[in-house]
């Protein structure tokens, strides 16, 4: 996946990369401990908690020792939109998260001020064609991973898919995270993601049983694909 940064003007969605896909998973939108523990077990690298209450996906309470059984190689990430510096600040502590998806209007203050509390910060951007990257410029060195999403009335979690040739005109310097829709039969297509800052995928509604609950059998078997 490493690139030289020249060469992003001849990136392009048609050429798998060898030896599977080595990006990072993200598996959002966890609410249930033995769904949150099954999962586990699929060697992720992020485990996202939505901390919005109009979300279905809706985590709160969360079992403190399930959250604290997850191997240390797993970051717990909360999901929060729009909320108050002191509100995430409390529930990080309370749960113990390694970073925060800041997945509303949250200016850059913000996020700079997560990011040297110690935790990792992904930004989320809602995209529907090339001009929604300008945002992204302003929030350079102050996010540790941007996480682009499919622009909707609501906040993620639509399971819809926007159009992955617009990431080719993707040119800033902070690693995104592509969201959005994807499902268990996109595996030959997000291994066709050549662009040099593609860092990995996140993973939610289409991997449903229902509304926080994740189907661990798929998963598996397409994550088994990617890797493969």
């Amino acid at each position: 996946m490493e690139m030289q940064e020249d060469n992003i003007e001849r990136t392009n969605l048609t050429s798998p990369p060898l030896g599977g896909f080595r990006g990072l998973i993200k598996i959002c939108g966890m609410k249930y401990s033995s769904n949150i523990q099954a999962i586990a077990d699929l060697k992720l690298d992020f485990m996202g908690f939505i901390f919005y209450p109009k979300s279905q996906r809706y985590t709160e309470p969360l079992d403190v020792d399930t959250l604290n059984s997850l191997p240390k190689t797993i970051k717990k990430i909360g999901v929060f939109v729009n909320e108050e510096l002191e509100n995430i600040l409390t529930i990080v502590f309370k749960y113990n998260l390694d970073g925060v998806q800041l997945h509303g209007s949250e200016n850059i203050d913000i996020c700079r001020k997560l990011k040297d509390a110690g935790l990792l910060v992904l930004k989320a951007f809602p995209i529907a064609d090339v001009s929604n990257f300008k945002v992204t410029k302003t929030y350079e060195g102050a996010c540790d991973y941007f996480l682009f999403d499919t622009k909707t009335e609501s906040y993620g979690g639509s399971g819809v898919k926007f159009d992955w040739s617009i990431l080719n005109e993707y040119r800033g310097e902070t690693p995104f995270i592509l969201s959005g829709g994807i499902a268990a039969d996109d595996a030959e297509a997000i291994l066709k993601i050549e662009h040099p800052k593609f860092a990995g995928i996140d993973l939610n509604s289409k991997f449903e049983v229902s509304p926080g609950l994740k189907n661990v059998e798929v998963l598996h078997v397409f994550l088994k694909q990617l890797r493969d």
